[in-house]
């Protein structure tokens, strides 16, 4: 597929002219400049960067299927630019296909696959782009490929358990307050005015939930309102800078039990991520780079970091891992048991299989915890408001009778 060149070149003149022109090659401009008269000193390609919005957007299985499927092409002895046409041609993601074909034109005009790749941040990953490298080094894309997609698959389903630990509590909460706000608003103002037509003292329990309406209803419900809006703007605005995302990742770590499980999928991210790469033969230097960069956690992000220049002075990866209190004492043990053997690759991986276990069973205790609590707090809550509202006319009836 043609891609545009910006060009700039000296006329028999002597003036220099520039412009674009629409070719399937370099030498395809420097014939067309030529035919013109013109000399080229400069011709680059226009890179365009591939809108991807919301309906464009390249989802990780989308990449994936992808993967697999060059694997197999490589691995059967297509030639790198003619499986890419085919599979720029057959991927239903629109935007995808746009990006396999600027990446197809990039090999045609001499770039190597993983430096085509680096082009498209957005689609393709560092990580991705170092491993296609150690593969083009090493003559094992077509293995590197497959590692790709299985890594992906795997951090694709740990997203998905953690996604799921959030949501849960996050929607039952969601409804629990959204019933009682509703009670409180609508229903027990009703009562209210019955009781207040009625005359006489009100029990205790009543004239909690009342004063507890009328604080709702009115002015107070706004003010809770604004304050929590607040504080999560806040909370975003914070967020954007570096120190206060070190800052709330930090009290994220520390929380009861949300904590314990960012700490296993931290640790199983890091283990999976460098086991990956370390196997593919990414130099562990640049392995521990990206790994901080895709942690997703900046407490261990800087961690990792720390790591890396320990290493780069010439220490083990075990000794800096267990200086730095992000990991626990079993990985670092573990991992310099894997150092000493020659066997690093081999032991993240475990590690990493050991700590989604470790994930799922901690999503499965904490769902299993949350939902009767969330359901007494509702059920209790509810349960409060109606017994309250009963407990006049329960009282009027025993004086009528």
């Amino acid at each position: 597929m043609p891609s545009t060149y910006q060009w700039s070149g000296k006329t028999l003149r002597g003036t220099i002219e520039s412009g674009e022109l629409l070719a399937s090659s370099k030498d395809e401009v420097i014939t067309l400049l030529r035919r013109k008269s013109i000399t080229p000193t400069l011709i680059t390609e226009k890179v365009t960067k591939p809108k991807l919005g919301f309906k464009g957007k390249v989802s990780d299985k989308d990449i994936v299927v992808f993967t697999r499927q060059f694997a197999t092409m490589i691995d059967a002895g297509l030639p790198l630019v003619q499986g890419l046409e085919i599979l720029s041609e057959q991927v239903e993601n629109k935007s995808l296909s746009r990006v396999l074909t600027q990446i197809k034109a990039d090999v045609e005009a001499g770039s190597t696959y993983a430096d085509a790749l680096k082009k498209h941040p957005r689609v393709f990953s560092e990580l991705y782009a170092n491993m296609v490298a150690a593969g083009e080094a090493g003559g094992i894309l077509d293995t590197i490929l497959n590692r790709l997609a299985a890594y992906i698959e795997k951090a694709m389903k740990l997203k998905k358990r953690v996604k799921g630990a959030m949501i849960y509590p996050a929607v039952v909460s969601s409804i629990a307050i959204l019933v009682i706000a509703v009670i409180m608003i609508f229903v027990v103002p009703t009562f209210s005015k019955m009781f207040a037509s009625m005359g006489g003292t009100l029990p205790l329990p009543t004239l909690i939930i009342i004063k507890a309406s009328n604080f709702i209803a009115g002015v107070g419900g706004l003010i809770v309102l604004m304050i929590i809006v607040a504080t999560i703007v806040s909370i975003a605005q914070i967020r954007r800078t570096e120190k206060g995302k070190k800052a709330v990742d930090a009290i994220l770590l520390k929380l009861p039990v949300f904590g314990l499980i960012l700490k296993k999928v931290a640790v199983a991210k890091f283990t999976r991520t460098m086991g990956t790469l370390v196997s593919s033969g990414v130099p562990i230097l640049d392995g521990l780079e990206i790994t901080a960069k895709t942690a997703g956690n900046k407490v261990v992000e800087y961690a990792v970091m720390d790591v890396r220049k320990s290493v780069a002075e010439g220490k083990t990866l075990a000794e800096p891992l267990a200086k730095a209190k992000v990991f626990p004492p079993m990985v670092t043990h573990m991992i310099a048991v894997g150092e000493s053997t020659g066997a690093l690759d081999a032991m993240l991986s475990k590690i990493a299989d050991f700590y989604d276990d470790e994930v799922d069973n901690a999503v499965a205790n904490l769902t299993a915890m949350m939902e009767p609590m969330l359901m007494v707090f509702l059920g209790g809550s509810v349960g409060f408001i109606v017994v309250a509202m009963y407990l006049p006319i329960f009282k009027l009836i025993t004086l009528i009778k």
